[in-house]
């Protein structure tokens, strides 16, 4: 069994990854953009050929460097290892974003170590902005020919100046549910964001872009590496009371306002 690196290490091949990753993809915005173009789970649900060309691409490099891993990404790839580090791929996060030119769409990997989060990365491609986390080492925000910033996300004063990200699934019954919860909680905070890419909405919370975040029905690649990112940058990082993350509220908050917003959305989300 080939021992587990030290998380540096281990977010030093995420970040090498997604570096070459991204410029896949900003290679492939034309023929994206040119309708190649099928749908998954819904007409809505788009994915593309450079979704699966990027992620092959980060599986090839990840198990090339470490054969031994584990490996679980959103247009399939999956592998049991042996080593204990398991590698969570997004390849594009905010495929939408992508096909339609908007500036927020990003290479998502974070490495789990029995079954914990340890690194992540995750890459805007069209910004270039990089969000780095390791468990116990902090978060960072890298800019394109800058260094490294340390995150500790915001501080609002209260529920009413929070500023909230979300997102919506694909089929049009959860979308209506979820526009009812929207309407009920506007009146609450100072308004909502809607970036569509999981990812980035919890970097944007570790940055102190947006006060707050939350989503239903997240896959583990919509997450992993995003979510160490904002606990890393001391955002508070949870469920409903008594679940889980993403079991199935998706919520990360700044802590000045994180116990407050919680229960309101406990009271918007009908059990």
């Amino acid at each position: 069994m080939t021992p587990a690196p030290d998380a540096a290490a281990l977010l030093d091949l995420a970040v090498t990854t997604a570096r070459e990753a991204a410029d896949l993809v900003t290679r492939g915005r034309a023929s994206a953009a040119a309708g190649q173009v099928d749908v998954k789970s819904s007409p809505v649900d788009m994915v593309t050929a450079v979704d699966k060309a990027c992620e092959e691409l980060v599986v090839t490099r990840l198990l090339s460097a470490r054969p031994d891993d584990g490996l679980l990404g959103e247009e399939g790839a999956a592998r049991t290892g042996t080593s204990g580090v398991r590698w969570v791929v997004d390849p594009i996060d905010g495929t939408t974003n992508f096909v339609y030119g908007l500036p927020a769409y990003a290479v998502s990997i974070a490495a789990e170590v029995d079954g914990q989060a340890r690194a992540g990365v995750v890459l805007n491609v069209a910004t270039g902005e990089l969000y780095s986390a390791t468990a116990g080492g902090g978060a960072h925000l890298t800019l394109p020919g800058a260094d490294p910033v340390r995150l500790g996300g915001s501080r609002p004063a209260s529920l009413e100046q929070t500023l909230v990200a979300t997102g919506f699934g694909y089929r049009a019954e959860q979308r209506r549910a979820q526009g009812a919860v929207v309407a009920e909680l506007l009146p609450y905070i100072r308004d909502i964001r809607r970036h569509g890419s999981a990812a980035l909405d919890l970097c944007t919370v570790a940055a102190g872009r947006v006060d707050a975040y939350y989503e239903l029905h997240l896959n583990r690649w919509d997450f992993a590496a995003g979510a160490l990112v904002a606990a890393e940058a001391g955002v508070v990082v949870t469920g409903l009371p008594g679940r889980a993350f993403a079991e199935p509220l998706g919520i990360a908050a700044a802590p000045s306002v994180a116990d407050e917003f919680i229960a309101l959305l406990d009271r918007l989300h009908p059990r």
